[in-house]
């Protein structure tokens, strides 16, 4: 089973039972404790932790910081901290595919605000969102360092070179008939 699907079922299961809440809280609570003794429970290893917690879950559950600023010592605020100042971190859950843009510089005199626009106008969401059914999440980044072929796409690890507006409409258009995808805000197109 898929983590987002695990997840999504997880979430259905504690609306029925709520003592299935406690049995979720408790494993989750394992698994952190498990990436903290690996790292000693070393206050030095906070991105580490981070990483690992959200390499298991997806992303980083908010009981998962509590549960590491109670076990190192720290206040939650400065966990908080940490998982917010880092664009690679996550505090919500992510879609099962990726579709990233390129902002840096290249892209951008490249017009990557344009191709910005167009998949907006595609997915129906923008930056830093996922689509309602968790199928995709849409992220920009200040650069991939692959500059020669800017503007770039990034979808589920593949790199797309020399995009413009139309080549990303027709791109996501096949995309997403290829992984037919239902969501509302895809439909609209």
């Amino acid at each position: 089973m898929k983590s987002s699907t695990r997840q999504r079922s997880q979430m259905e299961t504690t609306a029925i039972n709520p003592s299935a809440k406690l049995r979720i809280d408790t494993e989750r609570r394992r698994s952190v404790n498990c990436i903290l003794k690996n790292y000693k429970d070393s206050k030095s290893n906070l991105i580490s932790i981070l990483q690992d917690i959200q390499e298991k879950f997806s992303y980083l559950p908010t009981e998962t910081l509590e549960e590491v600023a109670k076990k190192l010592n720290l206040k939650l605020i400065d966990v908080y901290g940490v998982a917010t100042f880092y664009k690679s971190l996550r505090l919500s859950p992510q879609g099962k595919h990726n579709i990233t843009l390129c902002l840096g510089t290249a892209c951008h005199v490249r017009a990557s605000a344009k191709i910005l626009d167009e998949i907006q106008s595609q997915l129906g969401i923008g930056p830093g969102s996922t689509t309602e059914n968790r199928e995709l999440t849409f992220n920009t980044v200040n650069c991939l360092g692959v500059c020669a072929i800017g503007p770039v796409v990034v979808i589920d690890g593949k790199y797309y070179g020399r995009m413009t507006p139309i080549k990303t409409r027709e791109m996501l258009s096949k995309y997403l008939k290829k992984k037919n995808f239902s969501n509302k805000a895809t439909e609209k197109r």
